[in-house]
């Protein structure tokens, strides 16, 4: 849980927390009603059941346990909604939300709303395990934005047509040049990783602890599309010397041959962005590759992947300001796409807000690390299996997850998010 007094913003008459939810309701608002109930694949989810879900967890960590007297909008909505959470109960099969044509979209947002009208007189609580639930929710909802826009971008980048979420933002992406490609060298020794405690972080940041690092050096920014092409056109795809084996059986299996939302028509590669499909953009960011194709990647260019440790120990070498993309919170006027590497005077450019970095670490414990009792400690622990750590954040994370000890983890072969490279490599290793 996060520590209650690190959650001054809960405790203003509630302005925070319903602005968190409004821009939940904002991201939606330029879809149509049909698009709100589409499941593109398992990964995904509808936008309607992010809505009902983050609904859901107040109602369910919050309300119940805590306000007097509450009535559920309704009690289907108890299997319906939950995400994972067995110690809450059952839960509706993922595969199988987007066949939920009921609740409608108006119910979900009478939903909504009956739990924020309840939630207010919480808002202003001096208690600090309510306190430390709610900061929690509204760092969950954060998480569940970027997941919408991540999931419209699935759902509407598996359409045929290929239609735009916004006009604005994707077009006015810069072309300019990136710098060019170098590696920044670090010292190795004992290092100290994880959260301090100072601010809200996640349980599975902690505890702070030492690790040893040998010396290593950075890719001075993230792989480019042009970059990445080159890979593609080496025939990269087509040799298994360069994969691990799993990885190799996924591509296989699965037809890859480039990242996704990539497609050749007419000579020409294109790239599905949320304003449309167009060509391919060369100086931005490669994204939507799996850790599989960022492995073989790195090993194609004679690197290697940073280990989260690594990633890390560098970020908190270099002061914090000045690493943020140019992106917008607004979702009016959304700029949903990594954009290249502007001039910097940091030795690295890109740690955050562009694309996750896949790691080579595993997601795994930290040394001392203890779950939350109860229902809530499933909301980390649990996953900490078969899954590899990104780092940095991307375009679509909100401004207060990008931190230097933020852990995001995924499976592998996944690849809807926006997910990119920075190669690394070891002092010594030939260039």
């Amino acid at each position: 849980m996060p520590e209650p007094a690190s959650s001054p913003a809960v405790l203003n008459g509630g302005s925070h927390y319903h602005a968190v939810r409004a821009q939940t309701e904002a991201l939606c608002r330029p879809l149509a009603v049909d698009d709100h109930g589409v499941q593109p694949f398992v990964d995904a989810s509808p936008p309607k059941w992010h809505l009902a879900h983050t609904a859901w967890f107040f109602e369910t960590f919050c309300l119940k346990p805590y306000c007097r007297g509450y009535r559920p909008f309704d009690a289907a909505f108890e299997y319906l909604f939950n995400s994972y959470y067995n110690g809450v109960g059952e839960q509706f099969p993922r595969p199988l939300r987007g066949t939920l044509s009921r609740p409608t979209l108006d119910e979900v947002l009478a939903y909504r709303r009956h739990v924020d009208a309840a939630m207010t007189p919480l808002l202003d609580c001096d208690d600090a395990e309510l306190a430390g639930r709610i900061e929690l929710g509204l760092q969950h909802e954060h998480q569940h934005q970027e997941l919408i826009v991540t999931d419209i971008k699935g759902n509407l980048g598996s359409n045929p047509l290929r239609p735009a979420y916004a006009s604005a933002g994707e077009a006015s992406v810069a072309e300019d040049g990136p710098a060019a490609l170098c590696f920044v060298e670090f010292p190795g020794g004992i290092v100290e990783i994880g959260a301090s405690g100072e601010g809200f972080c996640f349980d599975n940041e902690r505890p702070r602890h030492k690790t040893w690092l040998e010396d290593f050096s950075l890719a001075n920014r993230l792989t480019t599309n042009a970059e990445y092409l080159q890979f593609v056109a080496a025939g990269g795809y087509r040799e298994p010397a360069l994969w691990l084996s799993e990885g190799w059986a996924w591509r296989c299996a699965n037809g890859i041959d480039a990242p996704m939302y990539w497609r050749q028509a007419e000579g020409q590669w294109l790239e599905y962005r949320l304003d449309g499909e167009g060509p391919l953009l060369p100086n931005a960011p490669a994204t939507h590759v799996s850790y599989f194709e960022a492995d073989a990647y790195a090993r194609w260019r004679g690197a290697r992947l940073a280990t989260e440790a690594e990633w890390e120990a560098a970020a908190r070498s270099l002061p914090l300001e000045g690493h943020f993309a140019p992106r917008l919170e607004s979702a009016d006027a959304p700029t949903f796409h990594p954009r290249p590497a502007a001039p910097s005077e940091l030795p690295l450019a890109q740690l955050f807000g562009d694309c996750w970095e896949w790691t080579s670490s595993a997601y795994a414990p930290y040394p001392g690390y203890c779950p939350p009792a109860g229902a809530l400690g499933e909301y980390n622990g649990k996953f900490m299996s078969s899954q590899q750590v990104l780092r940095g954040g991307s375009c679509a994370t909100p401004r207060g997850h990008l931190r230097r000890t933020y852990r995001n983890f995924f499976y592998p072969k996944d690849r809807w998010q926006f997910t990119g490279i920075r190669l690394a490599r070891s002092q010594g290793a030939a260039p």
